[in-house]
């Protein structure tokens, strides 16, 4: 007996998704998304307030967006994220729908139904798309792992350390200041 063919999405299948439902399409498969806890919101939130207010001091250009925001990877829109903080530098990447192509820096919030997504598959594509900077902040282990696709590292942090922006020079998050 063969075995059943496994069914191909694309973009059109999760626009077409009840306005409730969340989801992200990574090469044909989409992935439902639980909603997100309290706990990780105001992570999310206190993280994208002191990112803004930087990036605002500093007079800079680039754009501080939260989830939901489209995310764009690949030209052919086989890969739709919706990472929970995004930032982009270059403006010509922004449009109606979201981002076209690589944010500069990805944060992600992890939560147990996004685990295995955020620390394999969004790893490897946001570091194939040419992603700059990708943290993994993961409330349950008390602990940011950051990686630098330009600088080729990865470190760890505990919630109690002061975390460098790679892609700021001179720009740091002390995470023992992060409410949740």
């Amino acid at each position: 007996m063969p075995l059943p063919k496994e069914q191909i999405h694309t973009i059109d299948d999760i626009y077409n998704l009840p306005d409730e439902l969340r989801a992200e399409l990574i090469d044909g498969q989409i992935y439902y998304m639980s909603p997100p806890s309290r706990k990780h919101q105001r992570i999310l939130l206190s993280l994208g307030r002191k990112i803004a207010d930087y990036i605002d001091e500093k007079e800079g250009t680039c754009e501080v967006n939260i989830t939901p925001f489209a995310v764009f990877l690949n030209a052919d829109d086989s890969i739709y994220l919706e990472p929970d903080l995004s930032v982009v530098c270059d403006p010509n990447k922004l449009t109606d729908r979201g981002c076209e192509g690589a944010p500069d820096w990805i944060i992600e919030v992890v939560s147990p139904g996004s685990r295995q997504n955020d620390y394999l598959v969004k790893l490897f594509k946001y570091r194939s798309a040419g992603v700059r900077e990708y943290w993994l902040v993961d409330p349950d282990k008390n602990r940011i792992t950051v990686y630098d696709f330009i600088g080729n590292e990865q470190n760890e942090y505990a919630f109690s350390d002061t975390v460098p922006v790679a892609i700021y020079p001179g720009f740091s998050i002390d995470f023992s200041q992060i409410r949740f």
